[in-house]
């Protein structure tokens, strides 16, 4: 798929000052293979990371650097460039550029192209996490979204500061798998189309007896806005929903539940007739061992409460998965990455959206969240604070390049 994607498209390469520009060499040399006719445009601070004569050999182009050089034939330089191609891709991506583009200001031959494209605009961040994590950075970015660029967030890994933390460019296959899905027109509003979702949300409620019942903090808001984020992406859904206070999003079928056990028969009954099932809600581990079918008098005495194990939806989905996707959620006080990596392990889970939910100002309750993405194949990918509903669009275009990778 990426290799018809790329054949025979004029991409444009922006290569900026970065420790991570070593990595756009390898990014040029792969889509030269792929077909692709790629030219690449450097900063002055780039060309201390790489020489231009790297990309030259690498590209089978002359590298552009200088906005004011002598082209050796009259066409004005950032128009030319800007008008050939047919997708810029600027990687790395510092802070200095991105505030350079959110501001207007066109004062190099990259940013001057790019104001002068009418090609998509791939944006690939790469540097420090805490400069990632400034509120000025996010601040543009999300100006720069809002505009229609496109931003593919940063790895976790080891930073050139000697730190773990976000902020390393993602490898090369994993921006022209991005690059392959803008320039196929494979956007948000149909990437699942013909896809049948099963999406679980909310808390369960496990009864003691009439009036009383063991729950947990889950609002639903999460599987709520993975549901809404499903069906944008042109996807059949199906929600199964503990209690909660939300408004289920129009055209998914609903199905409402009370106890893990429910729960867990809803979803076998429909795990046929899916595609993938993305288990958001928080169902409760344990359930009381008996039901009081009366209330529960207060007396003057102490009152144990014997727990039994409720049933694990996701173990058993994964042992009978097939080629279906599952997508599991793991709330975490600690060792978030260690404790999603074994759920991903034991339960044989495509995808672990993980979070700590020891925070107060993301998780549980709030419209906001900050999660790391566990895959299979050992990748993590960590999404920044951002409103639920951007974090379920995130997760669904991880879900559907899942799907994308099993094609082609």
């Amino acid at each position: 798929m990426e290799g018809d994607a790329l054949k025979g498209k004029s991409i444009l390469v922006g290569v900026t000052g970065g420790i991570a520009a070593y990595k756009s060499c390898e990014l040029v040399s792969r889509m030269r293979q792929r077909g692709a006719e790629v030219r690449v445009v450097m900063t002055e601070a780039a060309c201390r990371f790489v020489a231009p004569l790297t990309f030259r050999v690498l590209s089978g182009n002359p590298v552009s650097c200088d906005l004011f050089a002598d082209p050796g034939q009259w066409d004005v330089a950032h128009v030319s460039l800007a008008d050939a191609a047919q997708l810029v891709v600027i990687a790395p991506a510092t802070a200095n550029c991105v505030g350079k583009l959110a501001s207007g200001i066109a004062d190099d031959l990259l940013t001057t192209v790019v104001m002068a494209t009418r090609a998509p605009v791939l944006i690939v961040p790469a540097m420090n996490e805490a400069m990632y994590n400034n509120p000025v950075f996010q601040a543009n970015k999300k100006r720069l979204e809002s505009l229609g660029y496109h931003f593919m967030d940063p790895a976790v890994g080891r930073l050139a500061c000697g730190k773990i933390g976000t902020g390393r460019m993602p490898e090369p296959e994993d921006i022209i798998s991005e690059v392959a899905r803008l320039l196929s027109g494979q956007e948000t509003p149909s990437m699942l189309a013909g896809r049948t979702l099963l999406v679980t949300a909310g808390p369960t409620r496990e009864p003691i007896d009439p009036v009383r019942f063991i729950t947990n903090r889950s609002s639903g808001k999460m599987g709520y806005a993975l549901a809404e984020a499903a069906l944008e992406s042109g996807a059949r859904v199906i929600l199964v929903t503990g209690p909660t206070c939300l408004e289920a999003p129009p055209g998914c079928e609903v199905v409402r539940v009370e106890r893990a056990r429910d729960m867990h028969a809803a979803v076998t009954q429909r795990f046929n007739s899916c595609d993938c099932v993305v288990m958001a809600a928080a169902v409760a581990d344990y359930e009381p061992a008996q039901f009081s079918p009366s209330k529960i008098k207060k007396g003057s005495h102490e009152l144990s409460l014997r727990l039994t194990r409720t049933p694990d939806i996701l173990e058993s989905l994964g042992k009978v998965k097939g080629n279906r996707i599952l997508v599991g959620f793991a709330a975490e006080t600690g060792d978030v990455v260690a404790n999603a990596m074994q759920k991903l392990k034991d339960k044989n889970l495509d995808l672990v959206v993980a979070n700590d939910v020891a925070r107060q100002d993301t998780g549980f309750e709030s419209d906001d969240n900050e999660v790391i993405m566990v895959f299979r194949d050992g990748r993590e990918i960590a999404v920044p604070k951002a409103p639920k509903k951007e974090i379920a669009r995130r997760i669904m275009l991880e879900i559907a390049r899942l799907f994308w990778g099993r094609e082609g």
